[in-house]
């Protein structure tokens, strides 16, 4: 446990509009657990503070663990990208999903699964991924699998089979880098009463940092877990992704710290 540990509260002060809905902070602490009914809160160390999360009120986001990002014979690796990073959050999270499980905390899996007919993905969008209108993009069939790139139901769009979906997850579709775009990943949250959300997947500098940037414009708590995220970009990507997560949007953690948290809640 990290020296940050908070151990009594005294010296925190509320901060937000609204009583039942405000977070209590120090110049070390920032207790994110609302004082709603029946809060179970859990000391995490984090940066650029320690954190106390109220798993009753905490998802876990995975974003994009799928086959076309991050398995060989996939799209990214089709056109030449290396898809090694993007198995770093694996081993991780297959410690943290069973632990997560255990103590009640929804695991939401928002992943790519475009419509067939592309009707609602704009030019703009389309261009990225390709740019000359002659290249393998979303929706085109990935030579040697014949899957379409990220179209829902595809192997492509899959979950990557080292990752489980249990019965009691959520699945969401999403169509933009963001997963709050044309989703309805937030009156999910809502329903759930979640007002806490951690982040875990890739790639940390493209769709984890763009949901995360929106849950956190929409008035959620954000931490990206550091060891479940990773990126295929150049490292500069992942270093400025790490420090906007902390100076603008919120935290990050280990899960290597929450897990013992869970397992005593």
């Amino acid at each position: 446990m990290s020296d940050h540990s908070p151990t009594h509260h005294t010296e925190l002060l509320p901060l937000g509009p609204r009583p039942g809905g405000q977070w209590r902070v120090s110049d070390r602490v920032a207790d994110l657990s609302r004082r709603g009914p029946a809060p179970r809160p859990v000391d995490v160390p984090a940066a650029p503070k320690s954190l106390v999360l109220d798993l009753n009120r905490t998802a876990l986001i995975v974003v994009d663990m799928q086959n076309d990002f991050c398995t060989p014979g996939g799209w990214l690796d089709h056109i030449g990208v290396d898809t090694t990073p993007a198995r770093r959050p694996v081993a991780p999270l297959q410690s943290l999903l069973p632990a997560l499980r255990h103590a009640g905390v929804p695991v939401i899996w928002v992943n790519w699964g475009n419509r067939e007919d592309l009707i609602n993905i704009s030019p703009a969008l389309r261009h990225v991924y390709n740019g000359s209108g002659r290249d393998v993009g979303l929706g085109d069939p990935v030579p040697g699998t014949g899957a379409p790139v990220l179209q829902k139901d595809s192997w492509g769009a899959a979950v990557i089979d080292d990752l489980s979906i249990d019965d009691r997850d959520i699945r969401v579709d999403k169509f933009r880098m963001s997963g709050f775009w044309d989703s309805p990943l937030d009156s999910i949250l809502r329903n759930l009463g979640v007002s806490t959300c951690l982040f875990a997947g890739v790639n940390a500098d493209q769709c984890v940092l763009h949901t995360l940037a929106d849950a956190n414009f929409l008035g959620y708590d954000t931490i990206l877990l550091e060891d479940c995220t990773a990126t295929t970009s150049p490292d500069f990507c992942w270093d400025a992704t790490l420090y906007n997560a902390r100076q603008i949007f919120g935290f990050t953690a280990l899960s290597a710290d929450l897990i013992p948290a869970l397992e005593t809640s």
